[in-house]
């Protein structure tokens, strides 16, 4: 039997994932211990997890190199992969919005030359040019992407929310609501018809858990 191979975000998606895969029977232990190996087995049910940054598990997954992958929604928006997303697992739950200063609520349409700063390119241009029809000037950032309006780089931004809290710090609000983002689980399309019953049996097990929940 070959082993089934499972793309983990690395960080926080990752420790609540294991904690996700424990519950349903996996062995985790090696994934938890703290080691320079890229890839980490459990012997027993065939499966090889690896660890990789959260932009490249639906890369891993959509080319086969991982059967499997637990990813952000957000992430799988804005890299447009051709895979099934199968589960939505609920954990790590936040907003895509677009947030600006409070005099422009309401007034997102009056805006002319809009520019959006966001780690989102296509997300951003996405909602704004099909959804409203609207033009916009995309100004891709790595960094804190709130600092944008504050110092007139951007009108207003694209980015995840969470509590709201660093939005509300700076003179920030929400000015439309994009997507709600959570951790997704994702599998290659044809290990889906290759292993359909080993898969199967992970997604039904990942689903009772959930309900438990």
């Amino acid at each position: 039997m070959r082993y089934l191979t499972i793309a983990l975000s690395k960080g926080r998606l990752a420790k609540l994932s294991i904690e996700l895969f424990e519950a349903i029977g996996l062995d985790c232990s090696e994934l938890k211990e703290s080691s320079r190996k890229l890839i980490f087995e459990d012997e027993k049910n065939k499966i090889k997890f690896f660890l990789a940054k959260p932009s490249d598990v639906p890369t891993y997954v959509e080319y086969g190199a991982a059967d499997l992958g637990i990813v952000g929604k957000d992430t799988l928006l804005e890299e447009g992969r051709h895979l099934y997303e199968v589960l939505n697992l609920g954990f790590a739950a936040c907003r895509m919005v677009v947030a600006g200063p409070k005099e422009y609520c309401g007034k997102l349409d009056q805006l002319t030359n809009k520019r959006v700063a966001t780690k989102y390119p296509k997300i951003a241009r996405e909602y704004f040019e099909h959804k409203r029809g609207e033009s916009i000037e995309v100004i891709k950032l790595n960094g804190s992407v709130e600092l944008a309006p504050l110092v007139g780089l951007s009108e207003v931004i694209v980015d995840l929310v969470e509590s709201g809290r660093t939005l509300k710090e700076n003179g920030l609000v929400i000015l439309d609501e994009i997507a709600d983002i959570s951790a997704r689980l994702v599998v290659n399309r044809v290990s889906m018809k290759m292993e359909s019953e080993r898969i199967n049996k992970i997604i039904d097990g990942l689903r009772r858990e959930l309900e438990k929940r």
